[in-house]
């Protein structure tokens, strides 16, 4: 029973976490011959401020892209 957890930034649309969540699950189906059903998927999705890269968080590094994402 494979068991997946997927960490993404919050903001993405219902449905595209049902795409990504087919689309691995398919994956793991074709791959290790498991049933769909056997499948689980755990989305963590978090905040641009809980996320730093080389030490400068995600939303200072994008500060630009978040600002246009609230407006």
């Amino acid at each position: 029973m494979p068991f997946v957890t997927i960490q993404i930034a919050k903001g993405h649309s219902v449905e595209l976490k049902r795409k990504l969540a087919q689309a691995v699950t398919d994956t793991l189906v074709s791959t290790l011959g498991t049933k769909p059903e056997w499948v689980t998927i755990h989305i963590d999705e978090f905040d641009p401020e809980n996320w730093a890269v080389g030490g400068e968080l995600h939303i200072d590094r994008h500060s630009d892209k978040h600002a246009q994402k609230k407006s």
